[in-house]
């Protein structure tokens, strides 16, 4: 059996690479990516930990947040749309407001 410790290393790990795209790129795209990188390093969490404490409730959290990240992926890939349409470009440094 694989320690506790090894996944928090590994979530760890993945938090921050995930906030680090957040944190330095300028594409929208990444900006989607990282987050759910981001996501991904609390799921990895919550299984481990319900691992752990051999009860299925950090797994039903994790299928929570895979919904929210679902549900993120889609008003994100609006926004972007909407940018590229506006901007014909998806760096968010471009736009200084969204107008009609």
């Amino acid at each position: 059996m694989v320690p506790v410790e090894y996944y928090l290393v590994l979530s760890a790990a993945v938090f921050s690479i995930g906030l680090y795209g957040l944190l330095t790129r300028e594409n929208a795209l990444l900006f989607l990516m990282s987050v759910e990188l981001m996501l991904n390093a609390a799921n990895i969490n919550f299984v481990a930990f319900s691992l752990q404490w051999g009860n299925l409730t950090g797994q039903v959290m994790s299928l929570f947040v895979m919904g929210l990240a679902a549900a993120e992926v889609a008003v994100g890939i609006g926004i972007i749309l909407v940018l590229y349409r506006n901007f014909k470009d998806v760096d968010v440094t471009v736009p200084q407001s969204m107008r009609w």
